[in-house]
């Protein structure tokens, strides 16, 4: 069973697992489970995603149950009307807040073909650890807690401002380093991409109430509390 998050006539939200698809893809065709089918059966009604997490991403995820009301979600989403926050554990000690303004490329499988676009994130450290494993130079592998605010939702966007300030989200196969993740993954006992959608802000679409959508991350989490803390 899924986690319901919030539920009304008109939308529902989900606590995502990491590992699940949010729909099927070609990019991904060996995958069988899907969170909008698992949905879909678990309440048993039709579903319409209205945005996406990555597979390896855990945390809120919102449907809709119309299709008009997926269109008026839909168009938050674009107009990035939506306050989006995330939970990343990250290589290195960034600063303690920061704004990263980087244009970011479509990606190669984008039917809209190349070209820039504008992205933001905004970060805050929350917390500083000390991995006792050996990295380069030092004894030791320096990892931190990060909170991320997007201003903008384009493809991969955390986890490619991440790598642009050279902190990449510690289990991302893409943007990371492999022989780093692994030793992480051992140690801590879990092998994951290290990102949590923790909430949504918004203005409910179509009763224009204010909507806090929340979900916790899992309890594996908390195994970087055994990481000496700087």
């Amino acid at each position: 069973m899924l986690p319901i998050l919030y539920q009304d006539a008109y939308l529902i939200a989900i606590s995502k697992p990491a590992g699940l698809l949010v729909h099927r893809t070609g990019l991904d065709a060996g995958e069988t489970r899907f969170a909008l089918q698992l949905l879909r059966d678990q309440i048993g009604r039709p579903v319409w995603p209205v945005h996406r997490l990555d597979k390896g991403t855990s945390g809120v995820l919102l449907f809709a149950l119309s299709r008009d009301a997926a269109s008026a979600v839909s168009s938050l989403f674009e107009s990035s009307d939506i306050a989006k926050t995330y939970l990343a554990a990250v290589r290195g000690w960034p600063a303690d807040t920061g704004l990263i303004d980087h244009p970011l490329t479509r990606l190669p499988d984008d039917a809209r073909g190349p070209g820039a676009q504008a992205a933001r994130t905004r970060f805050r450290t929350l917390a500083r650890r000390a991995v006792p494993l050996p990295y380069g130079d030092f004894s030791h592998t320096r990892c931190a807690l990060l909170q991320l605010a997007p201003e903008t939702g384009r493809r991969h966007q955390l986890r490619r401002h991440c790598k642009h300030i050279a902190h990449p989200i510690i289990g991302d196969a893409t943007h990371g380093k492999g022989p780093l993740n692994r030793a992480l993954a051992g140690w801590l006992g879990v092998q994951r991409l290290w990102l949590h959608a923790a909430s949504l802000r918004l203005r409910h679409p179509c009763t224009g109430a204010p909507l806090v959508i929340e979900a916790a991350p899992g309890p594996e989490w908390a195994r970087w509390e055994a990481a000496e803390a700087a």
